[in-house]
């Protein structure tokens, strides 16, 4: 098949699921257009069976706002016309799905019909679709996609609550490549980050307030009066100037580290003991699972979807969003001797197997033929 995917070109979830579906589909030699306005940051083009097209927004003075939409839109009819696509894959209601039905009209004019399958990851339908001004669009776009998944049951079931979906939607969960996930501690160098007696504690995310990164601090400020450890933290946001200063404030400061973004995500967790992830709302736990496969165990909170990735008990432990206190005490109990510990660490790599790409990419080509069965 010849498949066009749109997706954010950035460090989050959704836009890295995209690139790696993409990257994956390229190896059992279909055929992949990613089509977005810079190169996504996980995207290796030496595939050949991988192709990026680059949106360009010309700069009018007469827009306040340049029109990215229009210029998506305009790409994909251009892209579709050239290379004969089959299947448009978007990932994100707005304003991708909203620019893929229009390229879709526009191409229907001259007989072309593409079928548009749509991929809901998290803050397109919980945060920026569900505000009152832009709801009517993303429940338009949902409704007339061709068809809808979801990475999630929970985020499945916050779309039907929030609109006025017509269309069914689909659970095909995010995943994970294990085989390009194989690390060893031997390999890792740990003691650049700890001494041998430290247990070394990991956060990743976009530090937005959503993540609750206070509550990684005083979590992480538990730990460490109960054993020595180290606090890794990973990611760039509004939330990371008020972290380093709660650090000071707790006198932690020299027992955490900020590395910004970083594309050695796999090197600092193959460090990591433990990964603390106590959000107010996932769609799904992405950032959950790339640390389980590395072994790393998981406290987090049950927020949105990570029940469905983290298992209470097995692969860490679950907690009500804010309760420091309890995600504190199980983090303790995980970390306290090396064979518990060690147990968890292999717990969760159990666990993440079953996200592995070679049971997800089937579900992703299953719909895709069921998409080109429409038209």
């Amino acid at each position: 098949m010849k498949i066009a995917i749109v997706c954010y070109p950035t460090f989050g979830g959704s836009g890295v699921v995209a690139t790696e579906l993409g990257i994956s589909l390229a190896k059992l030699n279909h055929e992949v257009h990613f089509i977005t306005y810079k190169q996504p940051v996980r995207l290796n083009l030496l595939n050949p069976n991988i192709h990026f097209h680059e949106v360009n927004v010309p700069e009018y003075p007469l827009f306040h706002y340049q029109p990215y939409e229009l210029a998506l839109s305009s790409k994909l009819v251009d892209t579709i016309k050239k290379y004969k696509i089959d299947v448009l894959h978007v990932h994100y209601a707005i304003p991708h799905a909203y620019a893929g039905y229009m390229a879709k009209k526009m191409l229907a004019e001259e007989g072309i019909h593409v079928p548009m399958v749509t991929t809901l990851h998290g803050t397109d339908i919980t945060l920026v679709g569900n505000h009152p001004f832009y709801k009517p669009a993303v429940t338009f776009s949902i409704n007339k996609s061709d068809i809808v998944t979801s990475v999630s049951q929970s985020l499945k079931e916050d779309t039907l609550r929030l609109f006025d979906i017509e269309k069914e939607i689909e659970v095909v969960p995010n995943f994970i490549d294990i085989a390009q996930k194989k690390t060893s501690f031997t390999d890792c160098q740990r003691e650049l980050m700890a001494t041998p007696e430290e247990r070394i504690v990991t956060h990743i995310s976009n530090f937005r307030s959503v993540k609750r990164i206070s509550d990684v601090v005083d979590i992480f400020y538990n730990i460490q009066k109960k054993m020595p450890a180290k606090l890794l933290m990973v990611g760039e946001g509004p939330e990371r100037e008020p972290a380093e200063q709660r650090c000071k404030e707790l006198g932690i400061k020299d027992k955490v580290i900020f590395f910004g973004n970083s594309n050695e995500v796999d090197k600092i967790l193959c460090f990591s003991d433990l990964f603390l992830l106590p959000s107010e709302r996932e769609s799904f736990g992405l950032a959950a699972l790339e640390a389980m496969v590395n072994k790393v165990s998981v406290i987090s909170s049950n927020a949105g979807g990570i029940p469905e990735v983290n298992s209470q008990g097995v692969s860490g432990y679950l907690s009500n969003v804010g309760n420091v206190k309890e995600m504190s005490h199980n983090a303790i109990k995980i970390l306290k001797d090396d064979a518990t510990l060690e147990m968890f660490k292999e717990n969760a790599y159990r666990e993440a197997m079953k996200f592995d790409v070679s049971n997800i990419i089937p579900l992703y080509i299953k719909t895709y033929e069921s998409a080109l069965a429409i038209i």
